[in-house]
């Protein structure tokens, strides 16, 4: 199998290896990072934003996230909307840095270091790391050293990850890797109920009008827990005969 071909300010990273690297409000591109970026978001991410903002999930939708679908797109993407000020700057960045800075995104998070898990037929995850060298960016010139493991688990990343990994479950499944799935219209709107508007799915849930007979107490006050009952939930409709 050929190797992947990077651009020239990505690097391949082992999961020890080290390079230097900080971000803090001394670094003279402070923010920088925060602005004229596209920034996805994952279902776990849009938790944390709830959390982190005190709104519900529709209303976190109406007022910051954007929905694309593309017409290569298994599924729709989910985006965070920028600020129209001439620099797309990012909703929750002030001149102190991020507003929701506990609750902040995993490409937040992450940056500049880029993680890509694919799970195998066998069903383990296999993840590789990648650093995002841009010229722009002094954090670089930090004397701090890191390597993927200690800046992944400093950054808070390892829960992020863990969600993120369950879901690839579902969008890295046999069947969609084969070409043999493609999600009708009520298909595409469970996915986005589900995985990205929890509260309305649970709300659904517990009323009966999903048509689930039973399911685990303990999710109806359990986000997290919720959110991996989703995807499993998910996993039953779309593929009925595993």
């Amino acid at each position: 199998m050929a190797r992947p071909h990077f651009p020239e300010s990505v690097y391949r990273l082992k999961p020890d290896e080290s390079y230097c690297f900080a971000c803090h409000p001394e670094v003279a591109c402070f923010t920088e990072c925060c602005r004229m970026l596209e920034l996805a978001l994952t279902p776990y991410d849009i938790l944390r934003l709830r959390r982190g903002t005190g709104l519900s999930s529709q209303q976190l939708h109406d007022q910051y996230i954007i929905e694309e679908r593309g017409e290569q797109d298994m599924f729709p993407k989910f985006y965070l909307t920028m600020v129209d000020d001439g620099r797309a700057s990012c909703v929750f960045v002030g001149k102190d840095g991020c507003k929701i800075y506990t609750h902040r995104p995993g490409a937040c998070r992450a940056y500049p270091l880029g993680r890509a898990a694919v799970r195998t037929r066998s069903g383990e995850l296999k993840q590789h790391f990648v650093l995002l060298k841009e010229n722009h960016c002094k954090g670089f010139d930090e004397p701090q050293e890191q390597t993927p493991q200690i800046y992944s688990k400093d950054q808070g990343l390892t829960e992020y990850n863990a969600y993120n990994d369950a879901l690839a479950g579902l969008i890295q499944h046999d069947q969609i890797r084969q070409g043999k799935f493609m999600p009708n219209k009520e298909q595409l709107a469970l996915y986005t109920l589900a995985l990205h508007n929890l509260d309305v799915f649970r709300e659904k849930l517990v009323s009966g009008e999903l048509n689930v007979t039973s399911y685990p107490e303990e999710i109806v006050l359990d986000d997290e827990k919720l959110l991996l009952y989703a995807i499993d939930w998910l996993k039953i409709i779309f593929f009925p005969e595993d």
